[in-house]
């Protein structure tokens, strides 16, 4: 038995110094065939232009709504909007769209390629092509409109093309506005050599 100490004594001495250097050798060997990491693989938002958000900042699918002293609820959205640049560059947007919804239960939805919500001013600047489709069945198209926060109106002083189902008709200019002395009823007029191609119903 004496002797079966001995080794068994020997073995665990050995043993005490084998397995640590083993545990060393295989830790450096994980190090030096580890894969080399690409800084740009952790970070997902590396595309993101920090500097220029900074720069410019801006708001994604920003949303507005509010309703008129007459009424009338307008509801705005924007793929994207900025904030006010400089005392020259106000607030803008791109990707604009609109709901306006009369008391009278008259519909209008527009859509732009680009614009400006004034609250100060209570006005909506539309530009960059202007389409109006409204609930009646009208398609209505203008280079520019401003639309009124605080009364219900629509306004284009560039021409305006507009189809539905009384036929085609150009214009000088166009204004959606309540009528005058009857509250919760709006008349869309068309002003500066109107052109009328009538196609009656059949």
């Amino acid at each position: 038995m004496t002797g079966y100490d001995n080794f068994h004594s020997r073995a665990v001495v050995w043993l005490k110094v084998v397995l640590p250097l083993l545990a060393l050798a295989i830790l450096s060997t994980l190090f030096l065939f580890s894969r080399t990491i690409d800084p740009s693989d952790a970070i997902p938002f590396a595309e993101v232009d920090v500097e220029a958000r900074l720069r410019e900042p801006r708001l994604t699918a920003p949303t507005w709504a509010g309703v008129t002293d007459d009424g009338s609820a307008l509801t705005v959205s924007a793929a994207e909007a900025r904030p006010r640049q400089s005392a020259d560059i106000g607030p803008s947007a791109t990707g604009l769209t609109a709901r306006l919804e009369t008391p009278d239960g008259g519909l209008a939805e527009l859509v732009a390629q680009r614009g400006a919500l004034d609250t100060d001013a209570a006005l909506l600047t539309l530009a960059g092509g202007v389409e109006v489709t409204t609930g009646t069945g009208y398609l209505l198209k203008a280079e520019a409109m401003t639309a009124g926060l605080r009364q219900t109106s629509l306004i284009s002083k560039t021409p305006v093309t507009a189809e539905g189902p009384i036929g085609y008709l150009e214009a000088g200019a166009m204004e959606l506005s309540e009528a005058e002395g009857t509250r919760g009823l709006y008349l869309l007029v068309f002003k500066q050599g109107v052109k009328l191609l009538y196609q009656p119903v059949k």
